[in-house]
């Protein structure tokens, strides 16, 4: 598994990979899909790093960080999503291994994330991983988000 940088002429990958995550797409916008221009916003800007996850030739999923949050000064993850074929096998840990991997090599001390409060899947999953609960906020739009951290080994 390895990491690709996601492009302008990648990005309708990514759009397939986050278009078959419905119910992720209507935990965060309230839609069950996203159209090109959505991920073209969140994947092609300045702020974060975005790249596909790739397992040999074949696209499986996504992730999306910023190296330094300005509110904090600590890097953040966004997202590490798995195309909803290959979920259960195990590849958005080994995603979150490599990326941690990475982060270490850069001389990270600790990682956080946000996600929405009623994705207990998701919070499952962060907590199976060593993510601690921080604390909880309203967002904008009045959506509960849970933070977490990390501190890396």
């Amino acid at each position: 598994m390895y990491f690709e940088e996601i492009t302008k002429e990648t990005l309708y990958i990514a759009l397939e990979i986050v278009n078959s995550n419905h119910n992720y797409n209507v935990f965060e916008n309230g839609i069950r899909t996203r159209t090109l221009s959505d991920i073209e916003n969140e994947f092609s800007n300045p702020a974060t790093t975005s790249v596909f996850i790739k397992l040999e030739d074949t696209y499986i999923g996504v992730l999306d960080y910023l190296m330094e949050n300005p509110k904090d000064n600590c890097p953040w993850l966004g997202l590490i999503m798995i195309h909803v074929d290959y979920q259960g096998f195990g590849f958005g840990a080994h995603a979150y291994a490599l990326y941690e991997n990475e982060m270490r090599k850069r001389g990270v001390k600790n990682v956080r994330l946000g996600m929405l409060g009623e994705n207990l899947k998701a919070a499952q999953f962060w907590n199976s991983l060593g993510f601690l609960y921080i604390k909880t906020e309203l967002n904008d739009n009045c959506k509960k988000i849970l933070f977490f951290e990390k501190t890396l080994p």
